[in-house]
C-alpha cells in the first residue's frame, strides 16, 4: 500500500497537482477535545439497536435521550397522588415504563456509546401546581413540585447507578453518568408560568427552575452520581428581553433567564428588597453569602447546556436579538456566565455545551421561509447545510469554552408530522433513510477557512475523523485518514497527507498544506474492522471542498 501511495504521489507531482516535493510526516490530531452528540428520541425509541448502530458508524460519542417525567410516573393524568407510592424507589414505577430506557442503556453500553439523559417535564398531574388555566394537566410544565421531582430523579439515579438489577434480570443495568435537567425552561410551553402571577413584569420561571435543578442535584448526589457530568440550562436560544412582560407561556431570552436564575439585575448586581423577594432570591447581603452553598448547581455543575441553533442562517450571521445565545453570539453567553460567577466571588468558568444544533434543509422542506421585513426565501440545500455544519463545528472547536457539538436529528421526521416543517434537520432523509449531504459532513467534517490563495501559499485544512475512536478502541491501533486532492478538471484523487488519531476522546486534526493548482480537497477514511452495517475495508469520504489558486 505504501508503494502505491508513493507512486501516486510522484505521478501527482509530475502533473503539478500537489505541492510537496517530499511527503510530510503524518500530522497528529489537535489536543483540544469536543464531545459529539446526536439526539433523535423518536428514531431511537422506535429502533434502539439500529439507531445506535448507525451512530457508532458515524462515530458519535454521546446519544442524548429526553426522559419525560410523566411517561415514567404512575397515574400521570390523575390529580391525586398514588396511595403508598414510594417515588424514590425504581421498583415503585410500572416496569413497562422503564423498558425502552433500559433497552437503550444496554444497547448503547454494548456499542460503547455514552447515554446522556435529559430529565425533563412535563410533570404528572399530581405533581403540578393547582392554579393553572384550564383543566389540571393541560399544561404539564405548570409549577412542578421540586420535592416530587427530587424523588423521581433519585429513582432514576438509583436505577442507572451501575448496580441496580431489575427483577428477573441476570445482570445489573449499565451505569449512566451524563445528565441535564428539563428542556428549554425559558420557554413557556416547557415551564410555566414564565411570569409571576399578578405581576407579569417579574420573571418567575427562573425561580421554578432553580428549585428543579437543586432537587435533581440532590437526587443524583444521593445515588452515587456526585462525580458525573451534570448540566443545567438546556436553554432555548431566543426570547423576550429586559423590559418585556411575562405571561404564562412566553419565551424568555436566555440571558434574562440566567440573570434572574442567579438573582442579579441587568448590571449583574445582587438583587435586594422586593426585586429579590418577588423572584425567590435573598433580600439581604447575609442571604446572598449563603446563596452559593444553597444553590450548588449554579457554581459546581459541569457546564451550561444551550441550544445554539443558527436555524437557516450561516453560522457567523448575527440574526438573533439582545440576550440571545446562538452560536454567533455565544461570546455574550460566556461573558454573562463569568459575570454571574463574579457577582458571588466565584472564579468558576463554566463551559457551554451545545446540546441542540442542526440545519433544516430544502429538500425535503420546500415550504417558503418567511422572515420579517424580507421576501420569502427557502431553507438551505443539503449541500449548503453540509458546508455550514462543518463551518459551525470549526467555530465551535476553536472556542475553548464550548464542550460539545450536536446534531438534532439523525433522521428527518415524516412529512405528515407536526414537527416536519420545523425539524427536517436530520442526517438521513425520512423515506428509506437515504443519507443527505449532511451525513457525510457529520461523519468526516472538513473545513477550509480560506479556499482562495496564491500558488505556493499554504491553506489551513481542518477536520475530524469521527468514526476513528471506535476503531481505535476495537483494534488498539491509531487510526489514519488521507487528505486527498484532485486538480481542476480531474476526478482522480491522490493523497496529499495522512492525519492520525491516537485518542478515543479526540477526532480532530488541523494542518496547513500548499497546493500548486486549483482543484478539490476531500478526506478519505477506511474502516479497519467490520460492523453491523459496514464491512471491513469500507472507505468513507468527506464532502468535497473546492480551492482556487491564482
Amino acid at each position: 500500500m505504501q508503494l502505491i501511495r508513493i507512486l501516486f504521489f510522484n505521478l501527482a507531482v509530475a502533473f503539478g497537482a500537489l505541492v510537496p516535493a517530499t511527503a510530510p510526516p503524518p500530522a497528529a490530531a489537535s489536543p483540544l477535545k469536543q464531545l459529539s452528540i446526536v439526539q433523535d428520541d423518536h428514531t431511537l425509541i422506535t429502533d434502539p439497536a439500529g439507531t445506535l448502530a448507525t451512530l457508532r458508524i458515524l462515530g458519535d460519542q454521546v446519544v442524548k435521550v429526553t426522559v419525560h417525567w410523566q411517561s415514567i410516573a404512575p397515574n400521570p393524568n390523575s390529580a391525586k397522588r398514588p396511595r403508598g407510592f414510594h417515588a424514590a424507589s425504581p421498583a415503585a414505577y410500572p416496569r413497562r415504563n422503564w423498558a425502552m430506557y433500559d433497552q437503550i442503556v444496554r444497547d448503547a453500553h454494548a456499542d460503547g456509546i455514552q447515554v446522556y439523559f435529559n430529565l425533563s417535564g412535563g410533570a404528572p398531574a399530581w405533581a403540578e401546581g393547582s392554579r393553572q388555566p384550564g383543566r389540571q394537566n393541560s399544561h404539564p410544565g405548570w409549577e412542578p413540585s421540586p420535592g416530587e421531582f427530587e424523588a423521581f430523579v433519585h429513582a432514576f439515579g438509583a436505577r442507572y447507578s451501575g448496580s441496580y438489577r431489575p427483577p428477573g434480570s441476570s445482570s445489573p443495568l449499565p451505569r449512566v453518568s451524563f445528565w441535564s435537567v428539563w428542556n428549554e425552561p425559558n420557554f413557556g410551553y416547557s415551564l410555566s408560568p414564565q411570569g409571576v402571577p399578578g405581576n407579569v413584569s417579574v420573571e418567575n420561571s427562573p425561580r421554578l427552575y432553580r428549585g428543579l435543578i437543586d432537587a435533581a442535584w440532590a437526587g443524583l448526589q444521593q445515588t452515587g452520581h456526585g462525580r458525573d457530568t451534570f448540566l443545567f440550562g438546556e436553554l432555548g436560544p431566543i426570547g423576550g428581553t429586559s423590559g418585556s412582560t411575562w405571561d404564562e407561556f412566553q419565551a424568555m431570552a436566555p440571558l434574562v433567564f440566567l440573570r434572574a436564575l442567579y438573582c442579579v439585575d441587568s448590571r449583574y448586581r445582587q438583587l435586594r428588597g422586593y426585586a429579590a423577594a418577588s423572584r425567590g432570591c435573598p433580600t439581604t447581603a447575609a442571604g446572598s453569602r449563603r446563596f452559593r452553598g444553597q444553590n450548588p448547581v449554579l457554581f459546581r455543575a459541569s457546564g451550561v447546556a444551550d441550544h445554539l441553533w443558527m436555524r437557516w442562517y450561516p453560522p457567523n450571521q448575527l440574526w438573533a436579538g439582545p440576550g440571545s445565545s446562538v452560536l454567533s453570539t455565544v461570546g455574550q453567553l460566556v461573558s454573562a456566565l463569568d459575570r454571574l460567577q463574579r457577582a458571588y466571588g466565584s472564579g468558576t468558568r463554566l463551559p457551554v455545551y451545545d446540546t441542540e444544533f442542526g440545519y433544516v434543509t430544502d429538500p425535503p422542506n420546500n415550504s417558503p421561509l418567511r422572515q420579517s421585513g424580507a421576501p420569502p426565501t427557502h431553507y438551505p440545500s443539503p449541500t449548503t447545510a453540509a458546508y455550514w455544519l462543518n463551518w459551525a463545528e470549526y467555530m465551535s472547536w476553536k472556542n475553548s469554552r464550548i464542550g460539545s457539538f450536536d446534531n438534532y436529528l439523525l433522521r428527518d421526521p415524516p412529512p405528515f408530522s407536526r414537527s416536519y416543517e420545523a425539524w427536517a434537520s436530520g442526517l438521513l432523509g425520512w423515506q428509506q433513510g437515504v443519507p443527505k449531504a449532511t451525513y457525510s459532513a457529520w461523519r468526516l467534517p472538513l473545513y477550509l477557512p480560506v479556499t482562495s490563495a496564491r500558488v505556493g501559499q499554504s491553506l489551513e485544512v481542518w477536520g475530524c475523523i469521527r468514526p476513528a475512536a471506535y476503531a481505535l478502541h476495537d483494534t488498539g491501533l491509531a487510526q489514519t485518514a488521507d487528505i486527498q486532492f484532485a486538480p481542476a478538471g480531474s476526478s482522480s484523487f491522490t493523497t496529499v497527507q495522512q492525519v492520525t488519531v491516537s485518542s478515543t476522546s479526540n477526532c480532530y486534526f488541523d494542518v496547513r498544506l500548499s497546493f500548486t493548482s486549483s482543484g478539490t480537497v476531500r478526506v478519505a477514511y477506511t474502516y479497519p474492522t467490520s460492523d453491523r452495517l459496514l464491512p471491513a475495508g469500507y472507505t468513507a469520504y468527506s464532502r468535497p471542498v473546492a480551492i482556487t489558486l491564482g
